[in-house]
């Protein structure tokens, strides 16, 4: 887990990391969330709904912008402001693990703020999500 500093980053700067999915993941959130759509539940739904095969929810896909913030960038002083994300391209387990990229955009120094930039990519290179995601730092005191 990093520990960076609102003063320890500037525009530009990135992280990287990569974010396995698996079947017992896609159970765990149908249960988790009560989605149970065939087209993430049932291979032969989603074949006859065109998809080579299962298509991982969106939003399992985007938990890995959770961990960009909470373990990367900025880490362990993060809290999430807010995510707009979209979903370029459907996941595909076969395509996993994706690669998660974060770029810092803009810094904020009156409320200590970052924009970041999130993009996430499967084994072919494909983007399949990008995300514009505002993260705040915790302060020193509250962090400790």
């Amino acid at each position: 887990m990093n520990t960076y500093r609102f003063s320890d980053l500037s525009v530009g700067h990135s992280e990287r990391f990569r974010f396995s999915l698996d079947e017992g993941k896609l159970e765990a959130f149908c249960a988790l969330s009560g989605d149970c759509n065939p087209l993430h539940c049932d291979r032969d739904y989603a074949r006859a709904a065109g998809f080579p095969e299962k298509v991982v929810y969106g939003q399992l896909t985007a938990a890995a912008l959770s961990t960009l913030a909470g373990m990367y960038l900025p880490g362990k002083y993060s809290i999430i402001h807010s995510i707009e994300t979209e979903f370029r391209k459907p996941v595909f387990l076969s395509k996993c693990p994706l690669e998660v990229v974060g770029t810092v955009r803009e810094m904020d120094e009156r409320f200590q703020t970052m924009i970041l930039q999130a993009e996430i990519f499967d084994t072919d290179g494909q983007k399949v999500c990008k995300a514009k995601m505002r993260v705040g730092f915790l302060t020193k005191e509250a962090a400790e």
